[in-house]
């Protein structure tokens, strides 16, 4: 399967959920996590508050979305230094980090 596409998405709930918090969190992902070689499609966003059916999760205040051309590119952003730059300066504020990839 390393040759079909990977969807990166990474949920963050934070600790401190401010807006002042929410909107460094996306400037960093911006600073840190585009342009990597490989990404098919980047975006990073808030939770839309107004879904909240009951199968919505309401937990997390940021959301970010990475397509990969494969699992080879991946890889290769998640030992990348400007990845785990990003990681070292804003894990301090992270309450958890949900993360799912998968084969698309």
């Amino acid at each position: 399967m390393s040759d079909k596409q990977v969807a990166h998405m990474v949920f963050f709930t934070l600790d401190d959920g401010s807006q002042e918090a929410v909107d460094n969190l996306i400037d960093a992902c911006n600073n840190y996590l585009t342009g990597h070689d490989g990404t098919v499609y980047y975006s990073v966003g808030v939770r839309g508050s107004e879904f909240s059916r009951e199968v919505n999760n309401q937990t997390y205040h940021v959301g970010l979305h990475v397509v990969f051309e494969n699992k080879a590119a991946h890889d290769q952003y998640q030992s990348h230094e400007r990845h785990l730059t990003f990681i070292a300066e804003n894990k301090g504020n992270w309450a958890s980090v949900d993360i799912f990839d998968t084969y698309v």
